[in-house]
């Protein structure tokens, strides 16, 4: 949902600025004690607060060693998601609302899911502005933005164009939930937003893949398949999108090279020709096909069915 909703803001929106922003050790810097002034808003029982701050204070031990934590979320623990998602809803959402109602003279989109979110801008100095004002604002909270990792980049429908016009190089991309976001133009000559997997998590991917297939290199052959294959099914529902072909191709052509060098490593005399394990890898392995329909289309039917 969040990747639609960020496709179709930048698609349809007047965004030409995008603040591709990182909390600096987020989950270990959340404040306890602004936590609890926040879950008080919602909570009235003090048992439940009292409880949720001797979770927040567990501790952590490491080697045998106890140390007390003063400052953010057990890492791990299943209530950390949402406790990080109340502490940014005041911190940031709430914020970011009064900020692009009272602040901005342009369009302002905003996209978070959970710590990793990235705003879209109308104008420049609106951009810079607001980047400003955020570092004050999350210092206030105890948080930061990672300097390396937040970015003010030019990017939209008209980025390309005005860069060329400056002398400028082609617009910078930005990644996102495990996507890379780049300006890119249909045959017409129309705009159009490519997203693929991010490389460097493509490549980790096929790495950790290709360990498991050495550990499983003397397994039965049926139960390497159905196991490799239920990883390159999870694999292609999230990475499956509209654009993303290229990508595909390269997983699904990694996958079947480790796994065939696999095989073969089993016996100097093995008999896996080409043709044979054509053959096996259509029996186990899915097909690289779009899974997912274009963002515009579903977060539009979202829309209607939660007006409806």
């Amino acid at each position: 949902m969040a990747l639609d909703a960020l496709s179709v803001g930048l698609s349809d929106r007047k965004v030409n600025w995008v603040l591709d922003a990182d909390v600096a050790g987020f989950f270990d810097n959340i404040d306890h004690e602004w936590l609890m002034k926040f879950l008080e808003h919602r909570i009235a029982d003090p048992r439940m607060l009292r409880l949720i701050r001797k979770w927040l204070r567990a501790g952590v031990s490491e080697d045998g060693q106890w140390s007390e934590t003063t400052v953010g979320t057990p890492q791990g623990a299943v209530i950390s998601p949402l406790l990080a998602n109340v502490f940014l809803h005041y911190v940031f959402d709430l914020w970011i609302q009064w900020w692009r109602s009272n602040r901005a003279r342009g369009e302002v989109v905003v996209i978070r899911f959970a710590d990793d979110f990235v705003i879209g801008f109308e104008h420049q100095e609106e951009a810079q502005r607001c980047l400003d004002e955020l570092h004050a604002r999350f210092a206030k909270f105890g948080l930061k933005l990672h300097e390396q990792k937040t970015r003010l980049i030019e990017f939209g429908r008209h980025a390309a164009k005005r860069r060329q016009a400056r002398g400028e190089s082609r617009p910078e991309t930005f990644d996102f939930l495990g996507f890379t976001h780049r300006c890119d133009v249909t045959s017409a000559g129309w705009f159009a937003l490519r997203r693929e997997t991010i490389a460097k998590r493509l490549r980790a991917t096929i790495a950790a893949i290709k360990v498991k297939l050495v550990q499983r290199r003397h397994w039965p052959l049926e139960a390497v398949g159905k196991w490799l294959g239920q990883v390159a099914r999870g694999w292609m529902n999230y990475h499956a999108i509209p654009g993303n072909g290229t990508r595909m191709e390269q997983f699904l052509d990694e996958v079947k090279k480790h796994w065939l060098h696999q095989l073969r490593r089993r016996s100097q005399r093995h008999r896996w020709g080409w043709t044979r394990f054509v053959r096996m890898f259509r029996r186990y392995l899915p097909a690289a096909k779009v899974l997912h329909p274009y963002p515009s289309i579903r977060f539009r039917a979202r829309l209607k069915a939660g007006a409806v």
